[in-house]
């Protein structure tokens, strides 16, 4: 019995033994093993940090330095699967796995093919921003917030193809998009914009991108309603290797020069990385646009540990820039597309008058941290300083004469641009019935323009040098308005999982900007100085009387030296601070987003020069504390039906502060506030439809935005106001506040991948970007003391469409990729509904109201409705073809990429606006009806020509 008891005690024990151990075995069965090691195909090398993510699922986890990956203890899904790979420079792949509690599935090797394509069509795309930046301001739409490195088939033809149209997706403009370095923002507080010239030439350093989609959700800011890209340039989070690279262009620059090297992460935790590029050419596709840029970017990162690292960034990218301008159909009908005003040849070499300069170096300091197992902590400060200026000429009077006891300033020079319209010949012709001797000076101008028709400085030097010679100044200098800019910035970005499937986010940041602007006399032009004194101001033609005229009533007919500041001399003193929290949830079947942003923008301007026209502290001194409240609320969900049929829904409320530079009526002269001027609302809505599956990508979206107390200033030249009993003529502000827009249209973009090495893809947008209202409209000017308005002081602009690029765009490609590693594409790209951007001040009573602000007897509403109709430019094709090929020879890849846009040769209009100089019923009848040709027709930018980019490189 005893050895019984015994016995039966041993076997309960080794029951409960074997019971547990059978629990254990389950346990760790329902945890199926999932390893790999991803591999470079060429060179069968390791890839480190590649991600290796379970779609659908909050699995992700990232390659070693050998390649190799494992899902150790933590749990992935069950049942049949698709596990992405991916890394920046690769092309992603998908694999489709059936997960059960018993699987052990080893992925070795997985196959990385490098991905040229998309590499070097990133280079071609930021070298089409730089061609971009060439316009005047405010003329032409710019779509350079679209790099990223997003694969949505749609974005990718909007940032290649659509590009050249100045296409903007949805009808925004690029303020509002943010784009971030390293977490900081870019965006510039003047105008929301960012300063692509201040990080240009540094394409080998901004392949990391981190980019969200119009209101998705992203991890360093609330974000803008046209998307956010965050450039990762530390440098650990770069390939270990190096990078040289030649392109040759004839777009906006002749040829660049690149190398970089990365050093990766070395055993003791340190890595660092190195660029040096330059950009250069005589000009353009555009005559005269002279292109000299230089860039150098170092970064050095230390690991302190698994947990925390340090990162130092800089990075200096000078640059100089021949501007274009727009041109009337008379002038391009001369003298062709490529005609460009700004340039003459000085001592046989061109030199343009219009330079764009940027010298704006910016320092980063990073922090990345790890706290616990669920909380990542950034914090990163920049410092950014330097200058950018525009050069142009400036033309003046001669001397200081006294005339009835009262101090007079003598001259007047005449505009020496060749395309002036006093040198064309629609000026000869127009009156109704020219006779032989108008027709005799017309043919010698157009002989003169089509000849030469170029800035004569010869002759602009040889005034100043008569001038001189007889007692007088420089009739003609240059002028550089000059912007000097000191910033400080920085933030903090906290992440926290709340679980495997919630991560909430936050983050505070700040700006403070001390903007230094002033007009630096940049070349006498062979002269020995500058009377500092506004010969435009109100007075007789050829002589000006008053204080009205001084610059600065504090340095009264100051004489000028090459070098020094002259005309106006202001700063802009601004602040914004802003918090943002965000909550993210992935789930199975459905993923969600929630984020709340506030913040606060501070502007004041500082006058430091007493302008004679605003005396005292309306142009001395500080102005009013400017201060805006901005905040937002936005949200999204996915809804999964299945791995192939996703639906997203997105909606947003947002209130932001006016940018700086429509907060001051005229900035450079005096501190006047706009009036009127208020917190811009937006209310934006997209919806999309996404199908995936592995033959087959598409994408549809809807989307809405309505916008509420934008605001607007424009400046020119106009005559026949009303209201003076007189003809009044003025250089103007014309202030539009008020303004409501609504933005409504739908995207499509597809590929099809139908064999292994054919794939076809297509994208369309269809848009009507109009004015929803008759904003308030009033005109400034130190040609008369009040606000000037017309009627009931509004602009009848209701829907009238935005100038905002084509509205219509479709896209159909085709592309063969080899297995021998060449490529070659192919799209039609068709363009429609583009609008020129109409005068406001022809749209209010003043274009129907005669001098005294009684009704034109002569006036013909059905005429004024064909003279006031909204130009639509014709619709056109562009066909662009692109490729490349690459080598593996031992350890290095040799490559090139190329592409030509235009193929055909296509003339075409990107943009245009009406001029403002004839506002007036009568007037602008005479000039259309003028039998020779208009001379204040409207002025257009044409798109280029056929051109080529071409790019060699080698990888080691």
């Amino acid at each position: 019995m005893k050895v019984s008891f015994l016995s039966s005690g041993c076997l309960k024990s080794f029951s409960c033994f074997c019971l547990l151990l059978f629990y254990s075995a389950l346990s760790v069965a329902q945890t199926p093993v999932v390893q790999g090691r991803v591999v470079d195909v060429l060179s069968m090398v390791g890839v480190d940090n590649a991600k290796i993510q379970i779609l659908q699922s909050s699995f992700v986890t990232h390659t070693d330095e050998t390649g190799a990956f494992n899902n150790a203890d933590r749990l992935v899904p069950l049942g049949e699967q698709t596990i992405q790979v991916s890394k920046p420079g690769y092309i992603t792949k998908r694999i489709r796995v059936v997960l059960t509690s018993a699987s052990s599935l080893n992925l070795d090797p997985i196959l990385l093919e490098l991905d040229q394509s998309a590499i070097e069509e990133q280079i071609g795309s930021i070298s089409l921003s730089d061609q971009e930046l060439q316009n005047d301001e405010g003329a032409v739409a710019t779509i350079t917030g679209l790099l990223q490195s997003s694969k949505d088939v749609f974005l990718t033809a909007a940032a290649y193809d659509f590009s050249a149209t100045f296409f903007r997706p949805r009808g925004l403009d690029n303020a509002y998009g943010e784009v971030f370095i390293n977490g900081i923002e870019m965006n510039k507080l003047y105008n929301g914009r960012p300063q692509w010239g201040t990080f240009g030439g540094l394409n080998d350093v901004q392949r990391n991108r981190e980019f969200s989609m119009g209101l998705r959700p992203n991890a360093v800011s609330f974000g803008g309603l046209a998307g956010t890209t965050n450039m990762v340039m530390r440098a650990s989070q770069f390939r270990q290797g190096g990078r040289v690279s030649y392109a040759l262009a004839n777009r906006s620059y002749q040829g660049r020069a690149m190398a970089s090297y990365h050093s990766g992460l070395s055993k003791s935790g340190w890595a660092y990385s190195l660029l040096a590029s330059r950009r250069f050419g005589l000009e353009g596709f555009q005559e005269g646009t002279i292109y000299d840029a230089n860039s150098l970017f170092v970064s050095v990162e230390k690991l302190m540990n698994d947990a925390h690292a340090i990162n130092v960034t800089a990075f200096y990218t000078p640059n100089r820039r021949g501007r274009s301008t727009a041109i009337t159909r008379e002038v391009e009908r001369l003298k062709g597309r490529t005609y460009n005003p700004n340039w003459g040849i000085q001592n046989g070499a061109i030199r343009n008058s219009r330079i764009r300069e940027i010298k704006e170096p910016i320092f980063m300091l990073n922090y990345n941290g790890t706290i616990g197992r669920r909380t990542q902590l950034s914090a990163n400060v920049a410092y950014q300083l330097g200058t950018m200026g525009n050069t142009r000429i400036d033309a003046g009077g001669t001397r200081l004469a006294v005339l009835n006891g009262n101090e007079a300033f003598i001259g007047g020079a005449r505009n020496p641009f060749g395309n002036y319209y006093q040198r064309l010949p629609s000026y000869f012709l127009r009156n109704e019935n020219p006779n032989a001797s108008d027709f005799q000076l017309a043919y010698l101008a157009q002989k003169t323009f089509i000849e030469d028709g170029q800035l004569d400085w010869d002759a602009l030097y040889l005034a100043n040098s008569i001038s001189s010679n007889t007692g007088g100044n420089s009739i003609y200098v240059l002028q550089e308005d000059r912007v000097d800019d000191t910033q400080f910035s920085g933030n903090v970005l906290l992440e926290h999982r709340l679980g495997e499937r919630i991560t909430f986010e936050s983050g505070l940041r700040f700006k403070h900007l001390v903007s230094e602007n002033y007009a630096h006399l940049a070349d006498l032009l062979g002269g020995t100085g500058y009377l500092d004194v506004d010969f435009f101001a109100e007075g007789d033609e050829n002589v000006v009387v008053g204080d009205v005229a001084q610059s600065d009533l504090q340095n009264r007919n100051r004489l000028v030296k090459q070098g020094e500041r002259y005309k106006y001399n202001f700063r802009l003193l601004s602040s914004a601070v802003n918090a943002f929290v965000q909550v993210e949830g992935k789930f199975r079947s459905v993923d969600f987003f929630a984020a709340l942003t506030g913040g606060q923008k501070n502007y004041q301007r500082e006058g430091l020069y007493e302008n004679g026209n605003y005396p005292g502290a309306r142009s001395l001194g500080k102005s009013e504390a400017l201060s805006f409240t901005e905040y937002g609320a936005k949200g999204g969900v996915t809804l999964k039906f299945s791995g192939r049929h996703i639906t997203e829904i997105n909606g947003a409320y947002t209130q932001e502060a006016p940018a700086l530079q429509h907060s001051f009526v005229n900035a450079r002269q005096n501190n006047d506030i706009t009036f009127g001027v208020e917190p811009p609302h937006h209310l934006t809505s997209d919806i999309s439809y996404v199908y995936r599956s592995p033959i087959l990508k598409a994408r549809l979206t809807g989307f809405y935005r309505a916008s509420k107390n934008l605001s607007e200033i424009g400046f020119y030249f106009t005559e026949n106001l009303s209201g003076f009993n007189t003809s009044k003529s003025a250089f103007v502000q014309e202030v539009l506040t008020d303004v409501e827009t609504e933005n409504l249209g739908g995207e499509l973009g597809f590929e099809a991948q139908l064999t292994t090495t054919f794939k076809i893809k297509g994208a369309a947008a269809y848009g009507v970007y109009r004015y929803a209202n008759n904003p308030k409209l009033y005109l400034a000017s130190d040609d008369f003391t009040q606000r000037l308005t017309f009627g009931e002081g509004t602009a009848q602009l209701q829907n009238y469409r935005v100038a905002s690029g084509p509205e219509q765009a479709y896209q159909l490609g085709i592309e063969y990729r080899d297995p021998e590693y060449w490529w070659v594409g192919t799209t039609l790209n068709y363009f429609s509904h583009a609008f020129i951007d109409v005068n406001n001040l022809s749209r209010t009573a003043n274009f129907y109201l005669d001098t005294d602000g009684q009704l034109l007897n002569d006036f013909d509403s059905e005429e004024a409705s064909t003279l006031l109709q909204q130009e639509q430019f014709p619709s056109y094709y562009l066909l662009n073809i692109v490729g490349g090929k690459s080598w593996r020879i031992k350890r290095y890849y040799l490559g090139f990429f190329a592409s030509i846009n235009n193929l055909l040769d296509q003339k075409y209009i990107t943009g245009g606006f009406e001029q403002g100089r004839l506002a007036n019923f009568r007037d602008l009848k005479q000039d259309f009806n003028r039998p020779y040709g208009r001379i204040f027709g409207p002025r257009y930018f044409f798109g280029n020509g056929t051109t080529y980019y071409i790019n060699f490189y080698l990888r080691f």
